[in-house]
């Protein structure tokens, strides 16, 4: 059975697009290295204001950090 669930692109932006370290990442939007970490293995939903803040530092809208998809 199909479940949805929150699909997480941080890593990818941050790897592929930046190339840049979780802690270079999270001294730009003011978290913790493991917030990032949590985040991007899926153990962590970060708020509103802190998605906000990680899509205008990439310059992209939420959605292409966060968005729902389906796993099996």
């Amino acid at each position: 059975m199909k479940k949805e669930k929150v699909i997480i692109r941080l890593k990818y932006y941050r790897t592929e697009i930046k190339n840049m370290t979780q802690q270079e990442l999270a001294n730009q939007v003011g978290v913790s290295r493991q917030s990032i970490n949590a985040i991007e293995m899926g153990k962590f939903l970060p708020s509103i204001e802190l998605s906000l803040k990680l899509a205008r530092f990439f310059e992209v809208k939420v959605e292409e950090l966060f968005y729902l998809g389906w796993e099996e």
